[in-house]
């Protein structure tokens, strides 16, 4: 079975080599849009009019599923996505309730772009999943880019956890495929005052069940 995996950069390799991992029997097709980066602080009508064909083309090269590795097309325009694509999508974003059921602290960081902070379904995550929980939003709206190029500044990604430390968050969750090329960086930042979450795990067990369904 051929399953496809999206995603504006290189966080969509991260997803990509969790799924083969877990099931090294499937044919993953990886799509990339690095030409369009970064997607963090576009519209919702300029990522329709990128993501749009890039999936029609998977879609032709035979997927049966599509994974949207993106936490910014997904919590802005995976629905739109779903109405004009003819397989299945599984899409990711901030991992909010597990973050919310863990906390002790009753604090939870939330490392995502600034399209998926804004976004309707970011809100709803919150409101639904955390209402009784302080969430913090670290500034990250240059973190995507800085890795895509290998041109990560350590400085800046450690004082941005660091200071969500002190505010005492004892959860970090990574809203971005592209940040899961940092996350031991970020888990050695964060000893053992916080956990880390990201959704590879996740999607994966997503995939299992989309893939049982087709079956």
């Amino acid at each position: 079975m051929r399953i496809g995996v999206f995603d504006s950069g290189v966080g969509g390799q991260s997803v990509a080599n969790a799924i083969l991992l877990a099931m090294p029997e499937l044919d993953v097709l990886l799509r990339e849009d690095r030409e369009h980066l970064p997607y963090g602080n576009k519209t919702k009508e300029e990522l329709l009019k990128l993501v749009t064909p890039i999936l029609h083309e998977m879609v032709g090269a035979g997927c049966e599923i599509i994974v949207v590795a993106c936490n910014t097309v997904s919590t802005t325009i995976i629905e739109q996505l779903r109405k004009v694509c003819t397989v299945p999508l599984i899409g990711l974003e901030p991992m909010v309730k597990p973050a919310a059921e863990q906390t002790a602290t009753g604090v939870i960081a939330v490392c995502a772009t600034p399209s998926t902070l804004a976004s309707d379904r970011y809100a709803w995550l919150k409101q639904q999943y955390a209402p009784g929980v302080t969430v913090i939003e670290p500034d990250c709206a240059d973190w995507s880019y800085m890795i895509e190029y290998s041109q990560i500044d350590h400085a800046k990604i450690s004082a941005q956890i660091i200071d969500a430390l002190q505010q005492d968050a004892d959860v970090i969750v990574l809203g971005c495929t592209h940040y899961h090329w940092i996350e031991q960086e970020i888990r050695e930042l964060c000893e053992d005052k916080a956990i880390v979450l990201q959704p590879e795990d996740a999607v994966v067990a997503q995939l299992k069940q989309a893939i049982a369904q087709l079956s």
